[in-house]
């Protein structure tokens, strides 16, 4: 299968220089797993404002190639700039699993320009998660929905411990971040 060269991130090109707090309303989608690159294909085709971070990922075949393929800097994570009727077209396009209005526009705007910034550096970008070691957790999704437990690691994967008190002994199980929400 080839590499795909790689797409548009931001929907005009120019959409955080032009983005004033005042104009059309943000929303943050939050798509189906591994659908961001499909929502923004068809949001482009709907000429819909949007914006998703890509990165560059760069790993070697077992030919000794090295590839680079373009991943999302926050995965199953879309935001988009438009009506109620874009944001209803959006939805329709199957990819999207929920979505929230973005109320703080004047600050998440500067917040997208800085992290747009940052990516345009080329510097290797790593996200960080504000669930830390020792937090208590839910799982809201998949398989073990519902779980409660203690995330003991934050390494280059996050693992939940749900543990039997009485015997200081547990299990872990490796999730990943967008699965867990705080229950502090």
């Amino acid at each position: 299968m080839p590499i795909l060269p790689p797409e548009p991130d931001c929907h005009p090109a120019n959409l955080l220089e032009l983005q004033r707090p005042d104009d059309e309303p943000w929303w943050l989608f939050y798509t189906r797993s591994r659908q961001e690159k499909q929502l923004m294909r068809r949001l482009r085709d709907l000429n819909v404002k949007h914006y998703a971070p890509q990165i560059p990922h760069r790993k070697r075949s077992p030919a000794g190639r090295v590839r680079t393929t373009y991943a999302p800097l926050f995965n199953n994570y879309v935001f988009m700039c438009g009506t109620e009727d874009d944001r209803y077209k959006a939805v329709c396009t199957g990819c999207i699993v929920k979505y929230e209005p973005i109320n703080e526009t004047e600050q998440f705007i500067a917040d997208l320009k800085q992290i747009h910034n940052l990516v345009n550096t080329g510097a290797p970008l790593t996200i960080e998660s504000r669930i830390e070691p020792g937090e208590p957790v839910r799982i809201r999704s998949g398989v073990f929905s519902g779980y409660e437990g203690i995330v003991i690691r934050r390494d280059q994967e996050t693992r939940l411990l749900v543990s039997v008190r009485f015997m200081d002994q547990g299990v872990s199980v490796k999730l990943e971040d967008c699965q867990l929400e705080s229950i502090a």
